[in-house]
C-alpha cells in the first residue's frame, strides 16, 4: 500500500544514480584547493517573460495564438525550442579493490529559453549534466554544439547551460527558436499536455496527455518539490524537456516518472511560475574562464564536511557542507557564518560537497564578495540565510 505524503521517484534519465559518499570528516582549508572546471559569478541581463515577443539578436520567439492548437501544430512551433543533451562522463568503479576509470555516456532534453549576443542559453534538469566532462547539444536541423554550464539548483533539479552565438551557423540560428513561457499557475485538472523529449535518446518525440494532478509533493534525491502530475509518457531520456500547453507555450520543466511494475501514466514536471527568478539567476552568471592564479585565490576562511544523502535523512539536515571550524579574523568570520552552519550555494549555484564549493572557490580572487546561501539551525529548524562574504 503506498503512504501519503511525498514519494520518492525515479529520474526519468538514461542512466543510473551515484551513491554518495560517506559522511567523514575534512579539515582542509579551502583555499588550498583546486580542479578543473569553469565556474560563474553573478551579473545582469537576461529577463525572462511570459507574454509573447522578439528577443534581441537574431533567433525568433516561438509565437504562439494564445489559442487552443492541435498537436502536430504545436509539435512543429515547439521542436525548434528543444534539442537534445549529450554527458560524457567519468565513472569510477572499484572492482576486487582496485579502481578503474569508465568513460560514460548519458542522454537528455533541453530547452533553449533565451539569447545575448554572444550566447543561446538553455534550461535542463541538474541530473541530466550532473558530472559532466563534456556537454553536446543537438538542435532541430542536426547540428552540433558544445555546452558549458552557468549554474545549477540541484534542489529544484535545474541547470542553464549556455552556448556560443559564434559556435553556430547561420542554417541553425534561423532555424532555432527561443520557447515562449506560459504560466503553469493557470494549468487546470484534466487540461490537455504536450511533452517533447529526447526519449531514449533516439531524438525527439511527441506524446500527450493531461494534468492528471497540481501541487504533488514529490522527493528526488532527497529533495522534495511540488510538480505537476501528467499521464503524457516521460520516457528515459525525456528529463529536461518541454510540457507545453495548448498553446504552445513552455508549462513545465519534465523532470521525472514514477517507476514501479504496477503503475503506468505517471510523469511529474518542475512548474514554471516555481523557478523562473531562479532560472534568471542562472543565466545572467558570467563563466569565468580561468582559475585565480596560485597565491592569488580567494581564501573563505572554513573548515567542513559533506552533507551526504544518508547523513541529510537521518538527521534532517540540508544536503551541502557542513561548517565544523571558522578561522578567526576571515571573510567568513566576519560575515557571521558559524560552526553548525550548512553552506548550499555559493554565488547564485548550488553546492552540496566539499569538492564542488572548492572547485567554485579557484576561479575567485582574495579581495572578491561572494554571496553564500548558508542554512542556519534556528528554534529547532534550518532556516536560509544569505550572506557576503569578502574573501581574504
Amino acid at each position: 500500500m503506498l503512504k501519503k505524503g511525498a514519494k520518492t521517484i525515479a529520474l526519468a534519465l538514461a542512466f543510473g544514480v551515484t551513491a554518495s559518499a560517506a559522511f567523514q570528516g575534512s579539515n582542509y582549508m579551502i583555499n588550498q584547493w583546486t580542479n578543473a572546471e569553469e565556474q560563474a559569478e553573478v551579473t545582469g541581463g537576461v529577463q525572462l517573460s511570459q507574454a509573447s515577443g522578439k528577443t534581441d539578436g537574431g533567433i525568433k520567439t516561438a509565437n504562439s495564438n494564445n489559442g487552443s492548437l492541435d498537436i502536430s501544430a504545436i509539435a512543429k512551433e515547439a521542436m525548434p525550442s528543444v534539442v537534445s543533451i549529450t554527458n560524457k562522463s567519468v565513472q569510477e568503479i572499484r572492482f576486487f579493490g582496485q579502481s578503474q576509470a569508465y568513460e560514460n555516456e548519458s542522454r537528455g532534453t533541453g530547452i533553449i529559453v533565451g539569447q545575448t549576443d554572444t550566447e543561446l542559453l538553455l534550461v535542463t534538469n541538474n541530473h541530466v549534466i550532473n558530472g559532466a566532462e563534456e556537454i553536446t547539444v543537438g538542435f532541430v536541423d542536426g547540428e552540433m554544439a558544445v555546452a558549458r554550464v552557468k549554474g545549477t539548483d540541484q534542489g529544484k533539479d535545474l541547470a542553464v547551460l549556455s552556448i556560443e552565438m559564434k559556435e553556430l551557423s547561420e542554417k541553425t540560428r534561423e532555424q532555432i527558436r527561443v520557447i515562449e513561457l506560459g504560466r503553469s499557475s493557470e494549468l487546470q485538472v484534466g487540461q490537455q499536455v504536450v511533452a517533447i523529449g529526447n526519449a531514449l535518446g533516439y531524438g525527439q518525440s511527441v506524446t500527450t496527455g493531461i494534468v492528471s494532478a497540481l501541487n504533488r509533493e514529490v522527493t528526488i534525491e532527497d529533495y522534495t518539490n511540488t510538480l505537476i502530475q501528467t499521464d503524457a509518457a516521460i520516457n528515459p531520456g525525456n528529463s529536461g524537456g518541454a510540457l507545453l500547453n495548448m498553446s504552445g507555450q513552455l508549462v513545465g520543466i519534465n523532470s521525472a516518472k514514477y517507476s514501479d511494475t504496477n503503475v503506468e501514466g505517471m510523469g511529474y514536471a518542475i512548474p514554471v511560475d516555481d523557478v523562473i527568478d531562479i532560472m534568471e539567476g542562472l543565466m545572467n552568471r558570467t563563466i569565468r574562464e580561468e582559475k585565480a592564479p596560485e597565491g592569488e585565490q580567494g581564501f573563505l576562511g572554513i573548515t567542513g564536511q559533506s552533507v551526504t544523502s544518508d547523513v541529510s535523512k537521518a538527521y534532517d539536515m540540508p544536503k551541502g557542507i557542513y561548517i565544523t571550524s571558522v578561522t578567526e579574523g576571515s571573510g567568513a568570520a566576519a560575515a557571521g557564518l558559524k560552526k553548525g552552519d550548512i553552506i548550499t550555494r555559493f554565488d547564485g549555484s548550488s553546492v552540496s560537497t566539499l569538492e564542488e564549493l572548492k572547485e567554485q572557490l579557484s576561479y575567485y580572487l582574495k579581495g572578491e564578495q561572494v554571496k553564500l546561501t548558508v542554512s542556519q539551525a534556528m528554534e529547532g529548524e534550518y532556516q536560509e540565510q544569505t550572506v557576503t562574504v569578502t574573501l581574504g
